[in-house]
Formats: C-alpha cells, structure tokens, sequence
C-alpha cells in the first residue's frame, strides 16, 4: 500500500489532539517524567486514575540516563530493589545491600511500564505557573518548551488536576513559583523552599522518602525536589529512594482520591 503523507499527519494530529483532551481535567498531574515522576505515573496509572506526566525535555528520564559521570549504570538499595522487581527492570547484586542496573534499561522500562498502566506522558511541555482556587492549587499553566527557550510572547493553555505532584527535581520548580506568586507558605519550618544541602547519600536517600509528601492543598513533592524543598543533603547516582519515593506519593494521593 502506497504511503499517504497527508494521513500520516492527520494520524498524529487526530491522536494527540484526542490525548490532550483527555488531559485537560486530572486526578493527578505530575511535572517531571524523572525516575519519581514516572514510577508515581505508574502506580497511579495502574489504580485506574487519569495521570498525565509533563516533562520539559524530549526524552523523559531526568538524571537517570546517565547513570554515574555517564557511566550509564546505576545503584538501587534493597528497598529500591524492590519496584525495579514490579517493574520488570534487569537487576545484579553488586554487593551487600546493593544492586546495579543498566540506567538505559532503567528509564525505558519504567516509561514504558507507566505507559502501559494508562498514564499519558507529554514531552516539551513545561509547567510555567499554576491555577490557584480558595487557597489550593487546582491546575498547571502549560506552554511549549521552546516558546520559552526563544522567548516568544505566547499565551498558554490550562489543564485542571484534583492534584499535583512536583517532581521536577533540583530546582522543585512548582514549588518556587507557589512561594514567588502563589501567596501560599509550604509545609515547612520555615514556610519557604529551604535548599538543597551538599551530597550525603546516606541522609539524602532517607529524606527523599520522608520528605514525600503534600507541601501545600493540593501538591505534593516527589524524588530529588523534596530534598530542595524540605533542605535535605543531595545524592549522587543512586536511585532506590527515587523510586520508593514514586511509590510513596502515588500512595500518599491514592488514600485521597479513594
């Protein structure tokens, strides 16, 4: 059969028109499809709710693609273990506790995993502000990547989300346009985004999970972003409290919307 360019088109445009449409009103929007940001898409995926991922970049993954100084493997702890096991992610012991795997596996079978359980990821999309009603945030402002990169004056669309999780890692983006527009404090001591500390992977891989939780009504941080927000040490590349942090939070906002 000859190729029809004018169909091939009007497949693309006819399904990702229907996907946004889809989007436009969430039980969860996540910002940044990162090894916590996918793993919370697919655990909520796989509940049945409507979750959409949207990552800045082209390629979903965050810093998971390269591994350690580019050397594409990274380590996951027992626990960490644990969600690679569900996911379906290669494995090898590496020593007492720890577990390599290759980070390019990694990244593909979690994305494909969350895609699978029913959540739609959305790449060179960024999340330039938020909608907020009666004192919670209720919705994401959404743009193309590259209007921003060229600095283009145009307008964006909104999309409405029962709740949000921040997962976009060091620079906890979501939560810093909330202190700098959004009038409402975050739930920590000091009631504002505290700081990244300098690397401590035994702390840092700690507080990545207890520091999973709701910040604000109606969002939540997940994976390195907690540790900014809530000024817990960062970590280098280990990766099992990314994932259990996914987990947790996809946990955290299941108990609400159930």
């Amino acid at each position: 059969m000859p190729l029809d360019d004018i169909k091939i088109s009007k497949a693309i445009i006819d399904r990702f028109y229907a996907k946004l449409l889809e989007s436009l009103e969430l039980d969860v929007a996540i910002v940044g499809a990162g090894p916590a940001g996918m793993t919370a898409a697919y655990y909520l995926g796989a509940a049945g709710k409507n979750v959409a991922v949207f990552e800045r970049k082209l390629a979903p993954g965050g810093g998971m693609w390269g591994g350690g100084m580019m050397f594409n493997e990274i380590v996951v702890q027992d626990e960490g273990k644990d969600v690679l096991d569900e996911l379906g992610v290669t494995s090898r012991p590496a020593d007492e506790g720890y577990h390599t795997t290759d980070s390019v596996e990694a990244v593909s079978t979690i994305c494909s995993k969350a895609c699978q359980a029913g959540a739609r990821i959305f790449n060179c999309i960024s999340a330039v502000d938020v909608m907020i009603t009666g004192g919670r945030v209720t919705g994401l402002v959404l743009n193309w990547t590259p209007v921003g990169l060229v600095n283009l004056h145009v307008d964006p669309l909104t999309i409405r989300a029962k709740f949000i999780i921040d997962g976009s890692g060091h620079p906890a983006e979501i939560a810093s346009v909330i202190q700098n527009k959004g009038g409402l404090g975050l739930n920590t001591e000091t009631g504002k985004i505290m700081g990244e500390r300098p690397m401590d992977a035994e702390v840092g891989e700690r507080m990545t999970v207890e520091n999973t939780r709701e910040i604000c009504p109606g969002v939540f941080a997940a994976g390195m972003s907690c540790n900014a927000i809530f000024g817990a040490p960062r970590m280098g590349p280990v990766f099992g409290g990314m994932l259990l942090s996914g987990r947790k939070v996809a946990q955290l906002i299941l108990e609400q919307l159930d």
